[in-house]
């Protein structure tokens, strides 16, 4: 059991690390919202989608996914528009320092969608997560998948509450907002690198 629950904290991690575009909104939104609560509901949803895809890979609906070529196909394409769209919303977007602002632009409504759209439309993410996460649990069964599967999604609560409380710090504490232009700029040219790996992938093979 202890394996297992190693396993998972060690695999969760290191697929939530990277940079990418789910990442970045979570802790854009915990530099700019006003208050910390108002940015929960990105937190949460984020949390809750990796939820749900942990579980489909860890109960075998992975192995459907990943087995159709057109599935995959449509995956990857319209993942990888997807990713040049958000590459090209998140370089030219401008950090306001206009708190209240924020709020406004991002309501609980848009923050919610905003937040399930960058955490399920994005093919890499969810090949990462299925892929990975679904074959490694094959190793295990009954009590051990049980700790296995738990011990990933509560990696990726922590993770995104974590990452969210980080973005609030960081907001108060660039009042320039330069770290934040700088961080979108990044996240842009990870996002077009992303989505040139995934189309190169799908002629690769």
């Amino acid at each position: 059991m202890l394996a297992s629950f190693i396993h998972g904290l060690i695999l969760a991690f290191g697929l939530i690390l990277p940079l990418g575009v789910q990442n970045v909104f979570v802790f854009n939104q915990g530099a700019l919202q006003p208050r910390f609560l108002k940015a929960l509901p990105v937190v949460i949803t984020a949390a809750l989608c990796d939820t749900l895809l942990i579980l489909v890979a860890v109960l075998g609906v992975s192995f459907i996914i990943l087995g159709s070529f057109w599935i995959k196909t449509i995956l990857i394409v319209g993942g990888g528009i997807f990713l040049i769209y958000m590459g090209w919303i998140s370089w030219n977007s401008k950090p306001s320092k206009d708190k209240e602002e924020v709020a406004k632009k991002f309501s609980f409504k848009k923050q919610v969608l905003f937040a399930a759209s960058v955490s399920l439309l994005n093919p890499h993410a969810i090949m990462d997560t299925i892929g990975v996460i679904g074959t490694s649990s094959l190793k295990y069964q009954g009590e051990e998948k049980v700790i296995f599967a738990v011990t990933c999604i509560l990696v990726s609560w922590l993770w995104f509450l974590g990452l969210a409380l980080v973005g609030r710090i960081s907001g108060k504490l660039d009042q320039s907002g330069r770290f934040m232009l700088v961080l979108n700029k990044l996240s842009a040219l990870v996002m077009w690198g992303a989505a040139i790996y995934l189309v190169f992938s799908l002629f690769k093979n």
